[in-house]
């Protein structure tokens, strides 16, 4: 397969690529993991009614319909070669899963972000999840993760996943936000005309919390989940700036499910497998959204956590700048310099304290799918391959995407089946 332009991502970002690079005349081929586009933010109800955000079903009508466009959904990139992009489609382990490669011109990486977790004891439990996964649940398939929820960590997302669960019929026991309305505050107040285009949305999300009479609380952590085979309760303490948990504090809730995120880590495993540089764990662009790797450009949460505006708006430019590195002209030009401001606003008001470290216990799991406890750390030496190897650390199946924050280098980016690559005639990159 061939195109002028690849872009890699549903969301925000890559809707906006897909849209920018097609209407200045390149033909561009979307590759996304999801059932439709719109990644996380717009997941629409795969059973009963569908609730299009705002804007998002004129977005998809035009992208779908486009002649120069050709979305491969249930598909992700395993790999890529320069601006060659190894894509499997199907569902996972679906008979018929096709391994295949797309040769382009430029490529769009709008791969997004994930949930990021602080270890905590009792955080393997069955019955707690990562806030976007509770969130993909009641958005996808219109199910509570459980009766009786509490919903935990920091960042301006828990808000929204407390409303999604609500309208599912789930009671939320309590949401608790680690840092203060003093910290959070403070950090809106260095941006105001950003404050004030989101003070719309927090108001929406306030109201929707106070009419269910959800017990908020700021500067409180969930510092331990309890139960033999599954959640039945949580352990919530109130902390201090560096988020060290106060003495004589600590109270228990019971519930059956708890959610939990601590912000997000970038998804950067096919940026780095393209050799892209990174600065302070973000792929590194020019104005036009321009990786270090000639005709590859990133958009979105890989250049930095700062929301679906901000993602669409970065997208618009890559998609255009692609356009034009492929040889199609454009003029079209957008200063990003203000909407890139709720960046730093964001790690201002929800910065992660260093206390957090001394949540965890010596029994306490620290790599969840290796069953490594911190206490199996002690005694292992070196860095980087060498400390994985001695301690299994990130070899799991989220190879390292919790535990270590995704910017391994890899040249398969993501899980797939010998017999799939044996299958696609032996052009597989090696």
């Amino acid at each position: 397969m061939v195109a002028d332009v690849v872009v890699v991502g549903g969301g925000p970002g890559g809707m906006a690529a897909v849209l920018g690079a097609a209407e200045v005349g390149a033909s561009v081929v979307l590759v996304d993991a999801g059932r439709g586009v719109g990644g996380q933010f717009h997941r629409q109800a795969e059973v009963g009614v569908e609730r299009p955000g705002k804007g998002f079903a004129g977005v998809r009508e035009r992208l779908l319909g486009h002649e120069r466009v050709e979305w491969l959904g249930e598909s992700s990139v395993w790999a890529v070669e320069g601006k060659r992009v190894w894509v499997q489609r199907g569902a996972a382990d679906a008979v018929g899963r096709a391994v295949f490669a797309v040769d382009a011109r430029a490529v769009v990486l709008a791969t997004g972000a994930y949930d990021r977790v602080l270890p905590f004891p009792g955080w393997d439990l069955p019955g707690v999840y990562t806030a976007g996964a509770a969130q993909a649940l009641a958005k996808g398939q219109r199910i509570g993760v459980g009766r009786r929820v509490v919903v935990a960590g920091t960042g301006p997302f828990l808000l929204p996943v407390a409303e999604s669960l609500l309208e599912v019929g789930a009671r939320i026991a309590g949401l608790f936000e680690a840092n203060t309305l003093r910290t959070i505050g403070r950090g809106w107040a260095s941006a105001p005309l950003v404050a004030a285009s989101k003070l719309p949305e927090f108001l929406k999300y306030a109201g929707a919390l106070a009419r269910h009479r959800v017990p908020v609380r700021h500067g409180w952590a969930v510092v331990e989940a309890h139960g033999d085979d599954h959640v039945e309760s949580v352990t919530v303490a109130r902390i201090d700036s560096s988020w060290t948990p106060i003495p004589g504090t600590r109270r228990r809730i019971s519930c059956d499910a708890l959610c939990v995120s601590h912000g997000f880590i970038p998804n950067l495993e096919l940026a780095t497998a393209a050799g892209c540089e990174l600065s302070d764990g973000v792929v590194r662009v020019d104005s036009n959204q321009q990786t270090t790797t000639p005709g590859v450009f990133a958009a979105g949460e890989l250049t930095g956590i700062g929301g679906a505006a901000l993602a669409a708006a970065e997208g618009r430019v890559a998609g255009v700048a692609a356009a034009r590195h492929a040889g199609f002209e454009s003029t079209a030009q957008e200063d990003l310099k203000k909407t890139r401001s709720v960046v730093g606003v964001l790690s201002r008001a929800y910065p992660v304290g260093d206390g957090a470290a001394g949540w965890v216990r010596g029994e306490t799991v620290v790599c969840r799918c290796e069953e490594v406890r911190a206490i199996d750390l002690v005694g292992v030496e070196g860095e980087g391959r060498v400390f994985r190897l001695g301690s299994r650390m990130g070899l799991g199946m989220c190879q390292g995407r919790v535990c270590s924050g995704g910017a391994v280098k890899r040249v398969v980016a993501v899980p797939v089946r010998l017999g799939d690559l044996a299958d696609d005639g032996g052009e597989s990159c090696e």
